[in-house]
């Protein structure tokens, strides 16, 4: 539980540092992958306290946590891609609404975001985005975290 608590605090980390430090500008779909880390520690923390009988059903939870990150990375990748639009309405260009100046100017964000079509590309030469980063290290987390729950089920009570 301890490595399911560092790993999904490392995700968050990078994810915050990227921000912070690099000065990276988030999307609306990188937001929506931090939300999975953040139960995944939750649930990882969790587990730490409790008696190992339910430590593993707080480790599943981690799982379906990883698992969600995971589908969110690859939306993400997909949306980066163009194989698909986003789901999220933050990321399709603003509608203004009103006749008058005033009413559009009035009607648009207070901070421009950034487009979630757009990669933040970590390793330029392979193309790999943030978010594609995101999605191969939500797959290590979770074959590794599967390969536990799998090898500590086979165990001997």
């Amino acid at each position: 539980m301890a490595a399911s608590a560092a790993a999904a605090a490392t995700a968050l980390l990078v994810a915050i540092g990227s921000e912070r430090w690099i000065g990276l500008v988030p999307c609306a779909l990188c937001l929506v992958e931090r939300w999975p880390y953040r139960a995944a520690l939750l649930a990882a923390l969790i587990g730490l306290v409790l008696p190992r009988r339910l430590a593993w059903w707080a480790a599943g939870a981690v799982l379906v946590c990883v698992i969600a990150a995971a589908v969110a990375a690859a939306v993400h990748v997909g949306v980066e891609q163009g194989a698909w639009p986003s789901p999220l309405p933050q990321c399709q260009a603003p509608h203004f609404s009103g006749g008058t100046i005033a009413e559009r100017l009035a009607s648009m964000p207070a901070h421009p975001s950034k487009s979630c079509e757009d990669p933040t590309l970590v390793i330029p030469a392979l193309r790999l985005s943030m978010a594609g980063a995101n999605l191969l290290f939500a797959l290590a987390f979770l074959c590794c975290l599967a390969m536990f729950l799998w090898r500590s089920g086979r165990r001997p009570a």
